[in-house]
């Protein structure tokens, strides 16, 4: 890709996703996390680019698939309750910065502000399914 581009197809989800998840893979801090419960990397980006592409585009075969809140309560349950906000900064922190490099425009923008929204309530889903 060269220069910034609009997103308005599935190839530019797919570019970003990959992108993006290469730089959470490594990250000190959400790199451990995701390694941990993912197993089937491309399996698990090509889902994502699915879940991104009925966001972005309203197209694609992701209607109707995905519960966001369910999966990561178990991601929460399964690293031992250890979510917290800094991991859900860290990942916005990335999401911009990928979209930023790489992308303009109005689905750009929209991508930024529709994952801040989800980002919160992610993790209040998270901390109100904790054991008191």
């Amino acid at each position: 890709m060269k220069g910034r581009l609009p997103i308005e197809s599935r190839e530019e989800i797919d570019f970003l996703v990959r992108i993006f998840y290469e730089k959470i893979r490594a990250h000190d801090l959400l790199g451990p996390v995701f390694n941990h419960v993912v197993n089937d990397w491309d399996h698990h980006l090509e889902h994502l680019s699915d879940f991104w592409e009925i966001i972005l585009l309203q197209s694609g075969p992701g209607a109707g698939k995905f519960n966001p809140a369910q999966v990561h309560r178990d991601v929460d349950e399964a690293v031992d309750h250890q979510i917290d906000q800094v991991h859900f900064g860290n990942w916005l922190e990335l999401w911009f910065e990928t979209i930023d490099q790489y992308f303009e425009g109005e689905v750009a923008d929209f991508a930024k502000e529709h994952a801040r929204r989800m980002a919160h309530m992610l993790f209040m889903r998270i901390w109100e399914a904790r054991p008191k």
